[in-house]
């Protein structure tokens, strides 16, 4: 579909969203697998699919030749496609022949894609089935990495949400919190410092660093949501009676201190308690943040739709380094989600869910702000254009949440802008 249509029936706390539907630019949910491998590392992920999702992966990765990551595709050929072999038998062929030869491995995903889904291939019966035949030496976990209607983030979200699915139900009554989201190392530790301070010892990362280490959910499970696009692992841990907690991301000490409070109130947390943890490391994230809010005052830019993190990102630029937010357009907004990013934020003209390809660059060359936010595609484009970008992928990649990092989030923005004064120079 090349037209674009808008509407305006979709409200998000005080701003209204327009929806725009057309032709998009964005990478598929497979390239997830690059930072979700890192983070589960007792996992390996198979990828069914073609050559094509194949060479992305590796690209994503950059993965050298005599690398042995913990991925991999098992490719479609054109007599699978055609439906003249028999997928499940090469399918459990390849399981096999690979975990004999990787016998670390302890939870295989097994990551569908565009051609696995146009032909119809259930890689949820084909992981029960080799659930079975492999009791006791892996654990099976299936899901959609596909690049039909979604975006690279969603890769995540799908891979998270089959974990709690798949994942032990706890009917303890003691709450616990659960922090959802793939977060670096570092950031963890962090966090796990924070909550310790504040009395909150009881407290699991999803996902885990070992696929077989999914933290138990059930009523008593009290959910902050790291990552903004986890709208299908919401839906998940709701089913299982998990209570989502309201509030911003943690992005920039502002969103950080938030975030914090929100857990510290479903805990009981003493106010007083509550200070004297976070009055130290607020005030170096304001400080950190202080130092290029004066590169970035004033400054105008506009987010291309790309990874869901598009409202958090502008209301931390907004309201923390005085950036003038022209446009916001993000590929999917979940108006429950979003309801405190958006109340920070306020009502914004120009916020838009989907997006049409042209009508977004068309939009941005009528705008011609100092910094537009994008996908790795259009960003050389633009550049070519002479609009300076950033890639909206390294925001994914980078540690950026927490007070430790607010300086760094601040930095990444204030970089491009920069480079172009230099070479004006």
């Amino acid at each position: 579909m090349t037209g674009a249509v808008l509407a305006t029936d979709c409200d998000a706390g005080s701003s209204a969203v327009k929806v725009e539907r057309g032709q998009r630019a964005v990478f598929c949910g497979l390239t997830s697998i690059v930072w979700l491998h890192r983070k589960i590392q007792d996992a390996f992920f198979l990828v069914v699919g073609s050559r094509t999702c194949a060479h992305l992966l590796q690209s994503a990765a950059g993965v050298m030749i005599f690398a042995e990551p913990r991925f991999a595709t098992a490719i479609l050929q054109d007599r699978d496609l055609a439906g003249m072999a028999d997928c499940h038998e090469e399918l459990d062929r390849v399981v096999k022949e690979l975990l004999d030869r990787r016998p670390e491995i302890k939870t295989l995903f097994l990551v569908g894609s565009c051609p696995s889904e146009v032909i119809k291939l259930d890689l949820q019966n084909a992981a029960e089935r080799l659930q079975a035949q492999h009791e006791g030496r892996v654990r099976m976990v299936a899901y959609s990495g596909s690049g039909i209607e979604t975006t690279f983030t969603q890769g995540e979200d799908k891979c998270l949400a089959e974990l709690v699915r798949a994942g032990p139900s706890d009917a303890s009554t003691a709450p616990e919190l659960l922090i959802a989201g793939t977060l670096a190392d570092i950031v963890e530790d962090q966090f796990l410092r924070m909550f310790e301070q504040l009395g909150i010892r009881s407290v699991a990362f999803l996902p885990a660093s070992s696929g077989t280490a999914t933290p138990a959910v059930g009523p008593n499970t009290r959910v902050l949501l790291a990552q903004p696009f986890l709208t299908e692992t919401v839906q998940a841990l709701q089913a299982r009676g998990a209570t989502i907690l309201a509030a911003p991301f943690p992005l920039g000490a502002e969103g950080t201190l938030l975030w914090l409070k929100a857990a510290a109130q479903a805990f009981a947390v003493d106010d007083s308690v509550f200070e004297t943890a976070v009055s130290a490391p607020l005030a170096r994230a304001r400080q950190a943040v202080g130092y290029q809010r004066e590169k970035l005052r004033g400054k105008r830019i506009a987010f291309l739709p790309d990874s869901q993190l598009e409202l958090p990102l502008a209301r931390f630029l907004s309201r923390e380094c005085a950036m003038e937010v022209e446009s916001i357009t993000t590929p999917f907004h979940d108006p429950k989600l979003m309801a405190s990013e958006a109340e920070l934020l306020g009502e914004h003209p120009d916020l838009i869910e989907g997006g049409d390809l042209e009508t977004r660059l068309d939009h941005v060359r009528k705008l011609r702000p100092d910094l537009t936010v994008c996908g790795m595609g259009i960003a050389n484009p633009l550049e070519a254009e002479g609009l300076r970008s950033k890639w909206s992928i390294e925001l994914i990649f980078s540690p950026i949440q927490g007070f430790d990092q607010a300086g760094d989030l601040a930095s990444l923005f204030a970089r491009p802008l920069a480079r172009e004064a230099q070479l004006e120079f």
